[in-house]
């Protein structure tokens, strides 16, 4: 067991910094729990535990297991240390400057685990958030490895890249991952080595972008989910998301629009894209609930 106070200059919000790791309620290596959070993590060394928790000059952290020095060591990053949004203006927005007010601790995170990210993010292409948990935490169950540490029960920690590669055709086909989504997902736990290379060459950016679209089945929107929480990209929007665009359109201006549009409204924030679109789903407004929603199709038993 490893223990450490990270105190920063400015306070930082867990659960609104973290959100983005949280794969649904049920997620195996995530766990919200009061002032708490329990997270896993495939580490280079081995896996660990990391339990967060609040305190008056900072956050405590503890980790166990193989890799809980390189948990610990991650630990400022992790929360958003090198994130800097001294340069955002956000004046001429009243929405903006709002959720940025109430926002005071939103930082954007840096977890430095590529594979991990990329893989989630596959599993959520062009299917919902409801069956993209759903694969995420079949496939955990089955391969994942219990936690270290006093983890609440049932957390695990994410498989190694070489445990990925065995997966048969049938258990991606079980878990309601389609073949095109099994086929990026094993390409990418081939070259997990070189995803983690990425970390290297900073936050993310435009080469980083290039390297990990090189993966057959990884577009625009994969590898920007993926920098978005491995490298701390701030400037890369998930293009090609179902949902966002009409977020966007809705907070900003009051009607949807489409990717097209969103770029054209993000445009002003260039370099900071990424902490504007963090802001507008951290602003309380939400586009109105109605339209198509996306079917959900379940294959698993055909």
């Amino acid at each position: 067991m490893l223990t450490t106070r990270y105190s920063p200059p400015r306070p930082v919000g867990l659960q609104r910094t973290l959100a983005p790791l949280r794969r649904g309620h049920g997620d195996p290596t995530f766990r919200a729990e009061g002032r708490d959070i329990w997270r896993t993590l495939r580490t280079p060394i081995g896996p660990a535990t990391l339990h967060l928790r609040r305190i008056s000059d900072g956050v405590e952290a503890t980790a166990w297991g193989d890799g809980a020095e390189w948990a610990i060591a991650g630990v400022p990053e992790l929360l958003g240390e090198g994130d800097d949004w001294s340069d955002l203006d956000v004046s001429a927005s009243p929405v903006l400057a709002a959720s940025l007010h109430r926002n005071p601790g939103l930082r954007l995170m840096r977890t430095r685990q590529v594979f991990e990210m990329m893989l989630a993010a596959i599993l959520e292409q062009k299917v919902t958030g409801e069956q993209a948990r759903q694969s995420w935490r079949a496939l955990l169950r089955k391969y994942g490895s219990p936690a270290p540490g006093p983890a609440p029960a049932g957390m695990l920690v994410f498989p190694p890249a070489e445990v990925w590669r065995r997966v048969p055709s049938w258990e991606w086909h079980r878990a309601g991952v389609g073949p095109e989504r099994a086929a990026a997902a094993l390409r990418a736990a081939g070259v997990a080595a070189s995803l983690e290379r990425t970390l290297e060459q900073g936050r993310g950016g435009v080469e980083v972008e290039r390297a990990l679209r090189s993966i057959p089945g990884i577009g625009v929107w994969t590898a920007a989910e993926t920098m978005q929480r491995a490298h701390g990209d701030p400037d890369r929007p998930s293009v090609g998301d179902y949902h966002l665009p009409a977020l966007v359109g809705w907070v900003l201006i009051g009607s949807p629009v489409d990717d097209d549009g969103m770029l054209e409204l993000l445009a002003p924030f260039a370099g900071h894209r990424q902490r504007v679109m963090r802001l507008i789903e951290n602003s309380g407004l939400a586009k109105p609930r109605f339209g198509p929603r996306m079917t959900i199709q379940d294959h698993r038993g055909h």
